[in-house]
């Protein structure tokens, strides 16, 4: 993906989220289609998984704490579909910070084509992904709009707060 993320967060804020329409069906109870590179949404499934890959995802980042049980094993499921999978748990909002948003980036510029970015909900995808936002030059009110559009819900204060903060890690 490497610097190809910057075109679809100015497309973003111009055009807003491009709707889900070549996604397949899934079992995930919120999911957006970003851009052609990514995704964002709650827990997939495993049969999410593999229609994902058939969609043309190719890596997964999972942003669930590591004491949330998906149900099944996703890293394993993952390696066994051929996708690139990636960890950072992100706990709670205290895990919502510059510096987690900056492994985010890391990992979604090593990525190579379409990228589902999830936790349970969605909420802490787009709350990381507004920071990433803010961090690429985009203000601070498009970086939280842009979250919105990826799932984030009830974290857009802790948002606001970090990106007050833009010095600290916190």
């Amino acid at each position: 993906m490497k610097t190809a993320w910057i075109a679809p967060l100015l497309m973003l804020a111009v055009f807003g989220p491009v709707r889900a329409a070549e996604l397949p069906a899934l079992d995930m109870k919120s999911v957006q289609e970003i851009s052609p590179e990514l995704v964002t949404g709650s827990q997939p499934s495993r049969a999410d998984m593999e229609k994902l890959k058939a969609a043309g995802v190719s890596t997964i980042i999972n942003l669930r704490g590591a004491g949330e049980d998906a149900g099944f094993d996703e890293a394993a499921s993952a390696r066994e579909l051929g996708l690139n999978y990636v960890t950072i748990p992100i706990a709670g909002a205290d895990d919502v910070t510059v510096g987690n948003a900056a492994k985010l980036d890391s990992a979604m510029r090593k990525a190579d084509g379409k990228t589902l970015v999830h936790c349970a909900s969605g909420n802490r995808a787009g709350a990381l992904l507004a920071l990433r936002a803010a961090a690429s030059g985009q203000s601070v009110d498009d970086a939280i709009e842009f979250g919105k559009s990826a799932g984030m819900t009830s974290l857009e204060k802790v948002v606001r707060e970090r990106l007050s903060t833009p010095t600290t890690q916190h």
